[in-house]
Parts: C-alpha cells; sequence; structure tokens
C-alpha cells in the first residue's frame, strides 16, 4: 500500500540525534593505534555506508514483497556475516563463521584492503538477496571505485575474499530451512513454502478455540477484504547461527482463557488503547514501523548506526558491531517463531472480541471517526485496515524477542545501557491522519528502556497483550547473553 507519508517516516529513521555517549566500557574503542588517526569514522566508515545501503534496499524490500520480518532479518543476517567473514581475513584474531580462506599476512592488513573485501561481500550478496535493486547496488560500487563485474575467487586478493565470504554465507542459507529456493517438497517454485503444513485451528469466519490464533480479515485499497494466511510457519525449523536451536530458551506457556491472568491482560489492553495519549500513538506508530520499513532487525540497525555515530566508530568496530547485532536479530526471530508456532495462541483481536461480545467499550473505530463507544466484538487494534494485525500467532511478541535481543547485544557490546537517542513524530500521521496531534519528541536514554518501549508498544496498540512481551523480552535477552559470550566472543578471538 502507498502512503503519501512514507518518506516523512524515513526522513525522521535517519534524523536519530547524535547527542551523549562514549565509548565506557568497550575495549576495542578505547585502544586505538594512534597512527590511524585519519581513519574514517561513524558514518564516514565504509561499514556504516553498506549498513546504510542494506537499510535502503530492506525498505524497498518492504515496500515491494510487503512486510517479511523473518525473512528480512535472514537476508541482513548472511549480509553482515559474510562481511564479517572477509574482514577476518585481515584481523590477527577474528575466526571466519563460513568462509574457508587463510588469514592474510600482516603487511597486507590495511584499512584499503579491508574498505575492498568488505564492499565486495556486501555487494555479492546483496545481489542475491535485494537483486531488485541491483542498479542502486552496482551504482554504489562504482561510486566507491570498485568493478562491479570482478567475479574473482582469488583469496590472495580482497576482491577474492570478499565474494568467496559471500558465497560461502549464501551457500550456508540453501539448506538451512527456509525454503528461500523452493527445494522443499511440494513447494512448486514457491520460495518460503511452508512445508510444514501448518493450517489455524481457527478459520477467519469462525473461532473453534478461543486460546489458539485466528486470521483476520484486512482490507486493500480497493475495498476488497482478504485473510493473509500465516506468514513463514515454518521458521522455527530455520537453522540458528549463534544458538544451539531454536527452543533453547523456550519460554513457558501463556496465561489462558479462564485464568485471572489473562482476563486481566486483555483488559489491560482495552484500556489502554482507549486512552492513548499523543506520546503514545507515536510510539506505536515508530515502532511498528510504517509503509517502507526494515521491520525489526533493520530498526535495531538503525539504532546500531545511531551509536556508531554516537561512539565515532571506525570499520572494525562497525564490521564487528553489526555482525552481533543482525545474528543476535535474526536468531531471536527463530526462537520467537519456535514460541509463537509451538503455543499457537490467540491474539488480543480475537480475546477481546471473546471478553467483550454484546458489551459496549471505547476503541478506536478507525481512521474516520477516531476513538469512541462501540460493541466489544467490532474492537480492532490501533492500525490501518490494510495491516490490522501481524498474521501469526501472537506469544512471544517478535517486537520484544527482537529488541530485548538486539538492546542486550548493544550494551554487552558498547559496555554500557546508555543510549542518549531521541526522534520527533507527528502523533497520527501512519493511523489517524483525520486527526493529527501537535508533534512529540520520544526519549530514548538507555538501551533496554529502548526495548521495553518496543514492547510496550505492542501492548499499546492492541496486537499483543502484556505476557507476550514480557516473556518476549527475556526470550530476546537469553538469547542475545547466549549468543555473545558463546559465539561472538569466540568469533571475534578472544575466547
Amino acid at each position: 500500500m502507498k502512503y503519501p507519508q512514507y518518506l516523512f517516516v524515513l526522513m525522521l529513521f535517519s534524523l536519530f540525534l547524535s547527542s551523549c555517549g562514549g565509548n565506557e566500557g568497550n575495549e576495542d574503542a578505547d585502544n586505538h593505534d594512534s597512527t590511524v588517526v585519519d581513519e574514517p569514522r561513524g558514518k564516514d566508515n565504509l561499514a556504516y555506508k553498506w549498513a546504510k545501503v542494506a537499510l535502503d534496499a530492506t525498505a524497498n524490500d518492504t515496500e515491494w514483497f510487503r512486510p517479511r520480518p523473518t525473512i528480512s532479518s535472514r537476508f541482513l543476517s548472511l549480509i553482515f556475516v559474510s562481511i564479517f567473514d572477509a574482514w577476518s581475513c585481515y584481523d590477527d584474531k577474528a575466526i571466519p563463521v563460513y568462509l574457508n580462506a587463510e588469514r592474510r599476512p600482516e603487511e597486507e592488513r590495511t584499512l584499503e584492503n579491508k574498505e575492498k573485501a568488505i564492499s565486495y561481500a556486501a555487494y555479492t550478496s546483496m545481489m542475491e538477496y535485494y537483486y531488485s535493486d541491483s542498479v542502486m547496488l552496482t551504482n554504489f560500487m562504482n561510486e566507491l571505485g570498485f568493478d562491479p563485474n570482478d567475479h574473482s575467487m582469488d583469496p590472495a586478493t580482497p576482491q577474492g575474499i570478499g565474494n568467496l565470504a559471500a558465497v560461502a554465507a549464501i551457500e550456508s542459507g540453501k539448506n538451512d530451512g527456509s525454503n528461500q529456493y523452493a527445494t522443499m517438497e511440494g513447494s512448486d517454485g514457491m520460495p518460503y513454502y511452508d512445508y510444514t503444513q501448518y493450517s489455524p485451528v481457527n478459520p477467519v469466519e469462525r473461532n473453534n478455540d478461543i486460546n489458539r490464533w485466528q486470521p483476520k480479515y484486512f482490507v486493500k485499497e480497493t475495498g476488497e477484504k482478504y485473510a493473509p494466511s500465516c506468514l513463514t510457519p515454518h521458521w522455527y525449523l530455520v537453522k540458528t547461527i549463534g544458538l544451539d536451536s531454536a527452543s533453547q530458551f523456550r519460554p513457558g506457556p501463556p496465561p489462558m482463557v479462564g485464568s485471572e491472568q489473562l482476563e486481566r491482560e486483555v483488559q489491560e489492553v482495552v484500556d489502554l488503547q482507549a486512552n492513548l495519549t499523543p506520546e503514545e500513538m507515536a510510539l506505536v506508530e515508530f515502532m511498528r514501523d510504517g509503509p517502507k520499513s526494515v521491520q525489526q532487525a533493520g530498526h535495531w540497525l538503525i539504532f546500531a548506526q545511531q551509536i556508531s555515530v554516537r561512539d565515532n566508530h571506525t570499520l572494525d568496530e562497525d564490521v564487528k558491531m553489526y555482525f552481533l547485532n543482525q545474528v543476535v536479530a535474526r536468531d531471536a526471530f527463530i526462537a520467537s517463531w519456535d514460541s509463537k508456532m509451538y503455543y499457537d495462541f490467540a491474539r488480543p483481536f480475537a480475546l477481546v472480541h471473546y471478553y467483550y461480545k454484546g458489551k459496549t467499550i471505547k476503541g478506536w473505530r478507525g481512521p474516520e471517526e477516531g476513538w469512541g463507544e462501540l460493541k466489544g466484538e467490532d474492537w480492532r487494534p490501533y492500525s490501518p485496515e490494510s495491516f490490522l494485525c501481524p498474521p501469526f500467532p501472537s506469544y512471544t511478541s517478535g517486537h520484544s524477542t527482537v529488541s530485548g535481543a538486539c538492546s542486550k547485544a548493544l550494551e554487552l557490546y558498547t559496555g554500557t545501557d546508555e543510549f542518549g537517542h531521541s526522534v520527533k513524530l507527528v502523533p497520527g500521521a501512519l493511523t489517524h491522519p483525520n486527526d493529527l496531534r501537535d508533534t512529540v519528541t520520544l526519549e530514548f536514554n538507555t538501551l533496554s528502556e529502548t526495548a521495553e518501549m518496543a514492547g510496550q508498544s505492542r501492548v499499546l496498540g492492541g496486537y499483543h497483550i502484556q505476557a507476550d512481551n514480557q516473556a518476549g523480552l527475556q526470550l530476546g535477552r537469553d538469547v542475545a547473553t547466549y549468543i555473545y559470550n558463546n559465539f561472538y566472543l569466540k568469533h571475534i578471538g578472544e575466547k
């Protein structure tokens, strides 16, 4: 769906304030060699620039192929693994994930060679995953002075190492369970075909089991109603990179109908949505990402880039930070999908209808009418009709899981929970344009607070109950802590 506000939203994403901060606790940042004082830093280093290209390509992919948060996260993880692997050949102790190539001699470990190697890794991998943006990608290579047609596999050259790293990462994804290449039986040429044959217990017109997920109708611009099927229900079978298994930190079950907890949490969703403040409206819309979205993995990549600017990162620091950030995001999605498909739990969209059927409540009636009284069975999340609610089970919240994971990963990397970011937004711009409010400023003082705000935004918007949020935040933090200690430190050569 096309929104007139999408350029405005992209502008807001790019205007993160670069206030406060430092390099507290980041040993990499505190031990710069005085001989490289002229090395490009922050937004000028080439790893930062390639991350920005990846974000642009992700936004375009969403616009063309609709939101696919699991798929987008997988793309980004493999791109940044390939970049890390290429870079590792020019580091004195890093160990690649997929690349099988010798470490280059010390005299070759120059910034120039690192830039060339990561550029070919980024370009070759992005051409695989974001082929629709081939013109943009090729133009950027030309701007850098690199030949996009150089497909050398010579491990004695930077371009050869970069291409080899990309190919190794791509090969790792051909049988990783995602079914990108439609190789699973019965796929009939359809990428990402669900080979588990998941079918919801509840059809869109009838709820057979209120504790289980039910698809809901969306409305196209033409006015046609449709019920999207479950998004990538097989994703719990995708191979993790840093975790031992998708179910490694699976949380206990959500509250069931009949429990005091569920009744209380459904009421909380209704009460919160009925009384959204302008700041809460803005938070829901900001964390939902809006059109041209970069999804949750991309959103936390933007936050990581803000840290790069704040802390004046070198290429080496950004390569490692983005690598950690995106491996954690990928595995957090897989872990969240493990919980989603294992419990197949209902969303507030159906739960509110069940608990408040026949009752008059206050809620959001849509962009034409705003807030007012409505029947309980007509309640809806604070979203456009074109995408009322994510089409997959609820527990755990993907936003909460990925935000808990990425915030913890960035905290572990930088050595501090401090963030110091803020953004200005016009509440209602994405959801309720007939009732725009005065501009508000959202403050994200710490990484953990940012994750909690991201998770709470999903409760405020009516997409999740609090159990989905809290279990997701904890799941994500468990994922990140494990990956940092048992995978990341190993691959940067510190364990």
